[in-house]
């Protein structure tokens, strides 16, 4: 008897392997720029004192770069039909890492070390007292200069000192101050770190040697006198530098300094990256770059141009061509300025300011007097107080602050005015003013409105006043019936805050 034949089973489809996940490209992506910024370090393009600026400044551009690429990922695996690759817990430690650090790098950025440590009793050089004995060592080094020639000075610890000489001679004078355990050891480091004058072509260069013995701290300070005429640049990493009574180009360059640059007939630049520069009584222009604790610029007979940050003042005063100013905070050009200016953290004030003037700021109070020409201002979270003394066309965009503009009192214009949960207010009779509760206006025209106001302000008032300063009879009170809001006469003397 045959055995019964079993019936095949039935065909059960096999699914498919499910999509392979793409392996995510942040981790290279992330090795390149790690990479490259420190090729930029090794190669000297960027200091490593620039790099960490940049990092405390704008370390949240690595989480956007990354979201970016997680979003390119996610769109392409949704394309694709797999599964977008995750973070991970390496990622997720790659980014609390880049959070802290940032953190605490923006944190030490905003420190004023300097005032710490002069809190402290702490003063520079203090500590490296800990690594030996210290001891003096003179020197003077003299040779003829030549017709014609230039300076350049290498230093890149201690001061440098330059003045006119009465001769036709180059004359160092070296005071060293050496750290070491003996006086044997002093005297060897002392021979290693001798200062030396080269010359090649029209360029004579004085370097100090400072680093010449390896790690030893050297503090090697260098008096110099020469031709007047000789134009000089200075490389100094820390260190005072004062340059006076020359007349040929000065160009500075230093890293922890107290620079004062006088009496100049050529162009200055310096360019550095910490503690104060004063510049005064130079015919020619001024360039400071960098981030400074302060700067004071006075008596310029060209222009002067300031790019960078300064973390506590910045003075101007009497310099005669285009000054121009520029900040992550504030953005400034104008003209010239007769009077002076004064900038600091929370406040710009300012006199004789010559237009065009072109300001761009946030969150400071800002006071400006005597001013002629045209003005282009913006603040956010401060008041503006514009004096004109001789009007141009001018506009004034402000936010949670209150806005006042004194014209002269004989002056035309056509006057355009808005405030938005403000009051408006006017002495000028001719000027239509309507206040409302969500937003006032004033439009109108005074003499033969040659010049055009157009005054805007967000969640505060404006007041157009006349500038009693400059007239010999006090305004006459507004007519009643007339629209607007009669003023009373504005104080001779306004009220200055603290800087």
């Amino acid at each position: 008897m045959s055995s019964p034949v079993m019936p095949p089973p039935p065909f059960v489809p096999v699914p498919p392997a499910p999509p392979r996940r793409h392996r995510s490209f942040t981790g290279p992506f992330v090795l390149i720029v790690v990479g490259v910024v420190c090729l930029l370090g090794t190669m000297g393009v960027l200091s490593w004192g620039r790099l960490r600026h940049l990092f405390a400044d704008y370390w949240p551009l690595l989480l956007i770069l990354w979201g970016v690429i997680k979003l390119i990922e996610y769109k392409q695996a949704q394309r694709e039909g797999t599964r977008a690759p995750g973070i991970g817990a390496g990622g997720i430690f790659l980014v609390v890492t880049i959070i802290t650090l940032g953190l605490i790098a923006t944190s030490v950025e905003r420190v004023n070390w300097h005032e710490v440590g002069s809190n402290m009793g702490i003063e520079d050089g203090d500590l490296d007292n800990l690594f030996g004995q210290k001891y003096d060592f003179d020197d003077h080094l003299e040779q003829d200069f030549p017709a014609g020639a230039s300076l350049k000075i290498i230093d890149t610890r201690g001061a440098v000192s330059v003045h006119a000489s009465e001769d036709n001679k180059i004359n160092v004078v070296v005071r060293k101050r050496v750290r070491a355990e003996s006086q044997g050891d002093a005297d060897k480091y002392n021979e290693e770190t001798k200062p030396a004058i080269t010359v090649i072509g029209g360029l004579v260069t004085i370097d100090a040697k400072a680093e010449a013995a390896g790690n030893h701290a050297i503090d090697t300070d260098l008096d110099i006198s020469l031709p007047r005429k000789a134009p000089v640049t200075i490389n100094s990493r820390r260190g005072d530098v004062v340059v006076a009574s020359r007349e040929g180009n000065v160009d500075i360059s230093a890293l922890r300094s107290d620079t004062s640059v006088e009496d100049i007939t050529g162009n200055v630049k310096v360019s550095q990256e910490k503690g104060s520069v004063r510049i005064s009584q130079i015919n020619g222009d001024v360039r400071v770059e960098g981030r400074l604790d302060s700067i004071d610029v006075a008596d310029i007979k060209g222009g002067a141009q300031l790019d960078g940050e300064f973390s506590e003042s910045v003075k101007l005063a009497r310099i005669t061509k285009n000054v121009s100013f520029k900040s992550t905070r504030t953005d400034m050009e104008f003209s010239k300025i007769d009077g002076d200016l004064d900038l600091d953290s929370d406040d710009l004030r300012a006199t004789q300011i010559a237009g065009p003037l072109h300001l761009t700021t946030r969150s400071k109070n800002i006071h400006l007097e005597d001013v002629s020409g045209d003005v282009r201002l913006q603040d956010n979270n401060g008041e503006v107080e514009v004096g004109m003394r001789t009007l141009g066309n001018v506009q004034i965009d402000n936010r949670s602050g209150d806005l006042r503009l004194l014209l002269p009192e004989h002056a035309s214009f056509r006057m355009d005015a808005r405030a938005r949960d403000g009051e408006i207010q006017s002495e000028f009779e001719a000027l239509k003013v309507e206040n409302s509760d969500r937003e006032s206006r004033a439009n109108g025209t005074v003499g033969s409105g040659a010049a055009h106001i157009v005054l805007n302000n967000e969640h505060s008032g404006i007041e157009i006043r006349r500038n009693t300063a400059q007239t010999a009879h006090p305004p006459q009170p507004q007519p009643p019936g007339k629209p607007g809001k009669n003023l009373p006469p504005p104080k001779d003397n306004v009220e200055e805050s603290d800087n």
